[in-house]
């Protein structure tokens, strides 16, 4: 990167004399991380009234604080009411970051195997065609590392008139559809993004502690991380108050779609709402920024969330990103940024953290058109506050 950097430097001084040479990063005991991050949040407000989104947080954390946070526009429009740190939003696909934590935990617990055949713990999964070989093959790690040959789409029939479901209710009717659900490549052998993969692990774990997901997530990671408001699907009674409803199109002429849909079997692929605030609080915890001894510091262990970062399969041609247990992996800078997105019923949201520099940045989106202003803040928090923070070449 330096080398490469120093070439164009040389080019552009031969091309134009005049031209000044472009100065190094501060060094990270010089670099004034809370204007950094006054700047990103300033970015953050004319991205979103830019793309006309209605209501819009981000929350940058530090180590085990919140060292900023960022409100845009309201959280219901009809009401009034306004975006803040407890407004919860819908995660969607980051959802899946939970189940794959769920997945590590039985791992370490010697419940299950990363390399076991998930036929073993998803019996239904015998009926799917495989043209490739036995469906014995296909193993949890290759489901984490969404490589398991499946369909992107969990429900790919119906769902276009209002009285449709959002998703399947029942894993019966899951189940009914495999026999006419196929393998689509070599089970290990690429990438390829899949939401049935995750609903089937999501099956594997009820199976393997025969609870319900729901009640296991609560009891074994929302819980003991502290992430109090936490809940799936519909708002409970007691947090109504505080659900951001999500918008389909931009601005004024956005249709509200209301504040709850229910995600069906679908749960464990994309069924989290939480605050902002809890959401800060997933992200110290990803950090090893929580104190020891703590609930929170036995959801999993250090080496094992290690291990979930390790890149396995590109997910792009360029190679900078890859795909882990679970999580997506971005390189930067020679640094690795777990992360994930997503987007569900008009709501659109990412994560990261960067463990190099201890810091990490959340951000949820109430409005359908608010995808690339979601990836432009991303971006801006991993280049604006986490990289500099290493300086030298890691923060360019």
């Amino acid at each position: 990167m330096v080398a490469v950097a120093a070439l164009v430097a040389v080019f552009a001084s031969a091309v134009v004399p005049q031209a000044a040479a472009p100065q190094p990063p501060p060094p990270p005991s010089q670099f004034d991380f809370a204007a950094a991050a006054a700047d990103v949040t300033a970015a953050f407000r004319r991205e979103c009234e830019a793309a006309g989104v209605v209501g819009a947080g981000l929350a940058i954390v530090r180590g085990g604080e919140v060292a900023a946070f960022a409100g845009h526009g309201l959280a219901d429009r009809a009401g009034g009411r306004a975006v803040d740190l407890d407004t919860n939003f819908h995660w969607a696909s980051c959802t899946k970051t939970f189940t794959a934590i769920a997945v590590m935990q039985l791992r370490d617990r010697g419940k299950l195997g990363l390399d076991q055949p998930i036929v073993e713990l998803v019996p239904e999964l015998r009926d799917v065609h495989n043209p490739f070989g036995p469906n014995t093959a296909i193993t949890v790690r290759h489901l984490l590392h969404h490589a398991g040959g499946f369909r992107a789409a969990t429900w790919p029939w119906g769902g276009d008139l209002d009285w449709h479901p959002h998703e399947p209710t029942q894993w019966s009717q899951l189940v009914a559809m495999l026999p006419y659900t196929s393998v689509q490549f070599a089970p290990g052998s690429k990438f390829a993004y899949s939401n049935p993969g995750i609903v089937f692990l999501g099956r594997a774990i009820e199976r393997v502690t025969g609870e319900e997901y729901e009640v296991h997530m609560e009891k074994n990671v929302l819980r003991p991380l502290g992430m109090a408001r936490a809940y799936f699907d519909r708002s409970p009674w007691h947090l109504q108050r505080f659900r951001s409803h999500s918008y389909e199109g931009a601005g004024a002429a956005a249709k509200d779609l209301g504040p709850d849909f229910d995600t069906g079997i679908t749960v464990s692929n994309g069924g989290l709402n939480a605050s902002l605030a809890d959401m800060a609080k997933y992200l110290s915890f990803l950090l090893g920024a929580v104190p020891a001894g703590s609930d929170a510091s036995g959801v999993l262990a250090p080496a094992s969330l290690a291990a979930m970062w390790q890149p396995a399969l590109p997910t792009n041609a360029a190679g900078t990103e890859h795909i882990g247990l679970g999580f997506f992996v971005h390189e930067h800078g020679g640094t690795r940024f777990p992360t994930h997105t997503g987007s569900q019923r008009a709501f659109v949201s990412f994560f990261y953290v960067h463990p190099a520099s201890g810091t990490g940045a959340c951000a949820a989106f109430n409005t359908s058109v608010a995808g690339p202003a979601m990836a432009k803040v991303r971006a801006l928090c991993m280049q604006r506050l986490s990289l500099p923070l290493l300086g030298g070449a890691a923060g360019r």
